[in-house]
């Protein structure tokens, strides 16, 4: 009777114990998955507040090919367009400045998810290090990101 009582308590704790996992899994990858960043991506950057003059209102445009793997974002970068005090330029072919970006998916079942970013951008002259913080918006759990402010 004893042995009979423990086959029946194994066979359900197994059965509880895989159908949590599957729960859970279920959550994990089908009601919160990770966002969906891989593509082209287009960042603006525009300096406002600066102590060297000549980078006052200067507006730089890049172009990014952005994958995932897993909650590892990886890719490359190219400087396309600048708007500066020397005047406004377009970067074309070989004078494109080529730059890799490295990041990650922090991910938040309570709370928004965050994406920060890397970008190493090697320059005409020295390299340029840039850093991007951004969350998923909130609007039908799409896949919008939206600037975020550090924090």
């Amino acid at each position: 009777m004893e042995f009979h009582s423990f086959l029946s308590d194994l066979t359900t704790t197994l059965l509880g114990g895989i159908l949590l996992a599957l729960f859970f899994f279920l959550v994990k990858e089908k009601i919160c998955p990770l966002p969906q960043v891989s593509g082209q991506w287009y960042f603006e950057m525009r300096t406002e507040v600066t102590a060297y003059r000549p980078y006052e209102g200067m507006v730089l445009r890049y172009v990014a090919m952005v994958w995932r793997e897993g909650p590892t974002i990886k890719g490359t970068v190219e400087k396309i367009y600048e708007i500066s005090t020397t005047g406004e330029r377009a970067f074309v072919g070989s004078n494109r400045t080529r730059g890799i970006i490295e990041g990650y998916i922090e991910k938040n079942y309570l709370s928004k998810d965050k994406i920060l970013m890397h970008i190493k951008e090697n320059g005409h002259g020295r390299e340029s290090t840039y850093f991007f913080y951004a969350h998923r918006s909130d609007e039908s759990r799409d896949d919008r990101l939206l600037p975020g402010d550090g924090g």
